[in-house]
């Protein structure tokens, strides 16, 4: 393997000009002549870098070899331009130039697929000598397919442009002299120094985090976004340049190793600094070499690539991609840290003003004796908590939880003087602190704050003690779990669920959360609760199932915390089942009472089928952005409504009996101009289960949809209802039954791109299918949603008069997802259930999801003659999650044991080339095992 010591740049492409054509003295000639001979050479010299990075695994020493390539490709071209085409063995003044490299390429480290930002600097106006060698240098850099970002500027344009453009300024504030005119660059710096640097301090750092506040909100405001962007992201490459930026600018330092010497950093700090910038490159040129271009995005399906290059192997109850990804997200909060330091510092010399200064410190003034006298070891500084004596952390190691109560009460910010030293105070954070009952009770005050909790149980983690002060949750520090499911790693998705539960008990997010927003005011176990939020997944990445092991670890936690006996065990029941109701509502007919039956016996009480909706709602919307959905809403509330009357004592077959009765009267009073005996004749056409299944609003639109079917003598229709309150489609068919029905419907769902959530389907006592199926809205518009729905039902309605074949469209509209199988190991699995309903056999499916999937069971049950009398749609992520209630065509449940075996080999057959994927990986030993279960 070619390694990077063994390539020289410099003697390769001298090499090219010795032996360049010497008839080649016209541009065309040139370039056709130059441009093969230079591909080569930086094409030899990836490699070379490649080999490099992967046998002394260093990122920085990489990035500054591509650097120092792409400087000797650079020269090369400029010398072959001038040699060749525009020789100027005397130029004058005005034809002096200077190549100068600024940006990221200034600082002489580059990815493989870095822009090359060049300035071509001239003393005065351009000649048409100098223009003519940066037109030719450009021409032979745009034929090598290089990204270049390029200015021709005098010194005086450079400057004007810089005054007025931080952007510029920044880039000449990493110029790096390549050749040329040496003294043109240096009256550039020195008067760059001299007529903008000096006394715009503060204005370039107000800039310079303005600008990183904007850029961090596009690429991500969270470092532990589970496909971070490396560059431009939180805790990326591009924090760390900003750090230097300011140092640059502010104490002007030229080499990164001044940051001790100007005071920035301790050693250890710095040593801190050059392992997170090594790291980064690292990801960051691995990245580009595996992709072949300048990927930025750690993305799902780079991870176990780029964690291979890295050598990391299982272990632990953690993937080799999780610990990798681990790795990453303590090198982002590395940065978060280096980030906190540096501010301090430009505080403390008044390089910039503090913004809550002035907003906040009247407001606080009255209160510092009241801070004082119940802790005396802190006071207000500039609006922050503080620390009066470095040795308060030793004098008492209390002060380490008592920091972040005290900026919790006070709604006030944390001096980062402070922050740092609560990092380098870790090792106080000992068993005796953790069962300290002060330290306990301060930390369970935090917890339940009525302030910010998640905001300073955050700092607590930024800082390092709250995973310190929990052992358990600092395992799942900077953990990810390697799915499309889960949008942040396992702290930060504890710590947002705190929020939200937070956001709950305000009133602020009522609205969106109308049922738990009530519930929240009538529990009995505040604390209980919000400490099962804070430990639901702490026991994630390990080996056993993390509900159970969970609730250990909350049992031996909570009499630590000053809970009683019986608000321990309302925790660690609240562990173990915190996914009990989101899987049972998504996953179940909830109009089945066997399965309200089932989940009362499970919850118990009122009490704690409260306490488990409002852990539901809060866990589903701390996944990430745009899980928790209206339809998940109406699905958890149909629940909660249910079992709280069966565990009320009303919910029997007779209470049953009574509350069709009472839907059917309510439905009757809506329809006034209906004769007795057309209303009684058209309730008797459905069953029990559709009156109390199908709520009050469609019932009505069902009841005249079918009345004017039968009135213009047709056998089958479709009809369309908008839901933007729930953000579904409905979709209502109804047609003679028979078994293909369902595959019809969800293989025009399919071809059109729709996704589906959730399916119900009645068969009226003469024979016809009334189904409806949700699909996810697509449009904000409601013309643009039912134009897209009404291409749907016009393909529906073909297809059931036999004009079109379904299998045709959805074989022409998806490709199959075998690159997402390689990405995600979803092993399929069938589960045949007879005792989750009275009535019917419940067929639980599990595997990757893939557009069309839905259609494809559908038709191998069909095949199979079985009725489906109800189906639900989960995704979590790449992880489809379908459940059928199936009968036979008799009616009956499916109890034969040939019929279950032919139900789970259809099924595996349509999975049959993910689990061929998956043994072509190497991955047999998954496909036999359970998937586990998610909120």
């Amino acid at each position: 393997m070619l390694t990077g010591a063994m390539f020289d740049p410099v003697a390769a492409l001298n090499t090219v000009l010795e032996n360049l054509d010497r008839e080649a003295r016209e541009p065309t000639k040139l370039r056709a002549a130059l441009v093969p001979q230079l591909r080569r050479v930086i094409e030899e010299g990836h490699r070379a870098a490649e080999a490099q990075l992967l046998e002394d695994r260093n990122g920085l020493r990489c990035a500054q070899t591509l650097s120092n390539l792409t400087d000797a490709v650079v020269r090369a071209i400029h010398d072959a331009v001038v040699w060749r085409l525009y020789p100027n063995d005397n130029p004058s003044t005005g034809e002096q130039l200077a190549v100068v490299a600024t940006g990221g390429y200034g600082r002489g480290t580059m990815a493989p697929g870095s822009d090359i930002d060049l300035l071509f600097l001239l003393p005065y106006k351009q000649t048409a000598w100098s223009e003519s060698v940066v037109e030719g240098m450009l021409y032979v850099l745009w034929d090598l397919k290089l990204k270049v970002g390029h200015a021709t500027r005098s010194v005086e344009e450079c400057l004007r442009e810089a005054r007025a453009d931080m952007t510029i300024r920044t880039a000449l504030l990493e110029a790096r002299y390549l050749f040329g005119t040496r003294i043109l660059y240096e009256e550039l710096v020195t008067r760059f120094d001299a007529e903008l640097v000096v006394g715009s301090a503060a204005e370039f750092v107000e800039a310079k985090l303005r600008e990183r506040d904007m850029r961090v909100s596009k690429a991500g405001t969270s470092r532990y976004l589970v496909e971070p962007n490396v560059k431009d992201g939180k805790g990326g490459l591009r924090d760390l340049n900003t750090l230097f930026w300011i140092a640059k600018y502010t104490y002007r330092v030229r080499d990164q190793l001044e940051l001790v010497s100007a005071g920035l950093f301790t050693p250890e700090e710095y040593a801190l600094f050059e392992r997170c910038d090594e790291f980064l490159w690292r990801v960051r040129c691995h990245m580009h070499f595996v992709t072949k271009r300048a990927e930025e995005r750690l993305s799902f399906g780079l991870q176990p690539r780029i964690a291979e290059r890295f050598g990391y192997e299982p272990r632990g109850g953690l993937s080799g991609v999780e610990r990798f990804m681990k790795a990453y997200f303590r090198i982002a909060k590395d940065v978060g840290d280096l980030t906190a330091i540096v501010c301090a510092e430009l505080e403390a010399r008044h390089a910039k003003r503090t913004p809550v200064l002035d907003r906040w410190i009247g407001r606080f003034r009255d209160r510092f004796r009241a801070t004082a006298m119940e802790a005396e070891d802190f006071w207000i500084d500039h609006g922050r908590v503080n620390l009066r004596a470095e040795d308060a952390f030793e004098r008492d190691p209390v002060n380490l939880i008592r920091l972040f109560w005290l900026a919790d009460r006070h709604n006030l910010a944390i001096h980062p003087d402070a922050k740092r030293l609560a990092n380098r105070s870790l090792r106080l954070v000992n068993p005796s602190l953790r069962v300290d009952p002060e330290a306990n009770r301060l930390f369970v005050e935090i917890l339940t704050s009525r302030n910010a909790p998640e905001e300073a149980l955050r700092e607590m983690n930024e800082a390092g003690v709250l995973g310190r002060f929990i052992p358990d949750f600092g395992r799942i520090v900077a953990m990810m779990q390697f799915n499309m499911y889960h949008h942040f790693t396992v702290d930060e998705h504890l710590l947002r669920t705190v929020g939200v539960l937070a956001d709950i008990e305000s009133g602020r997010v009522q609205e969106t959360y109308p049922l738990v927003s009530r519930l929240v005011h009538t529990i009995h176990n505040r604390m209980a609760l919000y400490v099962a939020i804070l430990l639901h997944d702490i026991a994630k990445g390990r080996p056993e199932d993390h509900s159970i092991a969970g609730a250990a670890i909350a049992e031996k936690l909570c009499p630590r915390f000053g809970l009683n006996q019986a608000e321990t065990e309302t925790v660690r029941w609240l562990v173990e089942h915190h996914l009990l109701m989101s899987m049972t509502a998504q996953s179940r007919d909830l109009s089945d009472a066997k399965t309200i039956e089932r989940f009362a016996a499970s919850v118990q009480s009122l009490e704690r089928l409260k306490l488990l909706t409002i852990l539901t709602v809060a866990d589903i919307t701390a996944v990430g952005p745009g899980v928790w959905t209206a339809w998940k809403g109406t699905l958890i509330r149909t629940l909660y409504d249910e079992t709280e009357v069966y565990l009320s004592g009303g919910h029997s077959e007779i209470a049953r009996t009574d509350r069709v009765r009472l839907v059917q009267m309510g439905l009757r009073e809506q329809l006034p101009g209906w004769a007795s005996e057309e209303f009684d004749a058209y309730a008797a056409r459905h069953s029990q289960a559709y009156w109390l299944k199908v709520d009050g609003t469609r019932q009505l639109k069902n009841a005249i949809f079918l009345r004017d079917v039968v009135r213009d003598g047709r056998t089958s229709a479709t009809d369309v209802a908008l839901d933007p309150v729930r953000g579904v489609t409905e979709i209502t068919i109804y047609s003679p039954d028979h078994p293909r029905l369902l595959a019809i419907v969800t293989g025009a769902c399919a071809a059109a791109g729709s996704n589906i959530v959730d399916a119900q389907i009645f068969t009226t006592t003469d024979g016809f299918a009334l189904d409806t199926i949700f699909i996810s809205r697509a449009f904000e518009r409601d013309e643009d949603e039912l134009r897209r729905t009404k291409r749907i039902t016009a393909a529906i309605e073909r297809a059931l008069k036999g004009e079109i074949r379904i299998a045709d469209l959805v074989a022409d509209k998806h490709p199959t997802a075998s690159t997402r199988a390689k990405t995600f190991p979803v092993p399929p699995d069938v589960i045949i259930d007879n005792a989750l309903s009275s009535r019917e056999t419940v067929v639980e499916i599990t595997g990757l999801d893939r557009p069309g999937l839905l259609y494809e069971l559908t038709t191998a049950f069909s095949r199979l003659s079985l009725n489906i009398t109800s189906a639900h749609v989960a995704t979590f992520g790449e992880r489809a999650v379908d459940v059928f209630y199936v009968t036979d065509l008799t009616g009956t449940r499916v109890t034969q044991p040939d019929r279950q075996a032919a139900i789970r080999s259809a099924v595996m057959d349509v999975f049959a080339h993910d689990v061929a994927t998956l043994k072509a990986e190497g991955l047999e030993a998954l496909v036999a095992a359970p998937p586990p279960r998610e909120a």
